[in-house]
């Protein structure tokens, strides 16, 4: 073992079921994991069955990384299963949904 790869500055290590829950909407939840010094940050987002955003999800500043974990994730445009992966560059927009429930994994490369 090499217990010195957790003392490197900056390595983090956190549990999904133990990051602070905030609802962002009714039935959608917002778990933040990590950010970094230059406003980057990692989230997961938990949307349950029936859920949707109530307006558009506009990227700004930079772009959104979607990575759908479970379930079944609709833009607003289609269906994504789990196992997909999206990027939407910066500007553009979604609204998100979800007939079955789905849980995503959210990166802002520029925060």
């Amino acid at each position: 073992m090499h217990p010195e790869i957790l003392a490197q500055d900056g390595y983090r290590a956190v549990s999904v079921t133990e990051s602070p829950v905030r609802e962002l909407f009714p039935g959608i939840r917002l778990r933040p994991l990590w950010q970094g010094p230059d406003g980057a940050h990692a989230n997961v987002l938990e949307m349950d069955p029936g859920s949707s955003w109530p307006r558009r999800d506009v990227h700004s500043p930079g772009p959104e990384e979607v990575y759908v974990v479970a379930g079944v994730f609709n833009d607003g445009a289609r269906d994504y299963p789990a196992g997909t992966f999206l990027h939407a560059p910066a500007e553009s927009w979604h609204i998100p949904a979800t007939r079955t429930g789905c849980t995503l994994f959210l990166f802002y490369p520029q925060g």
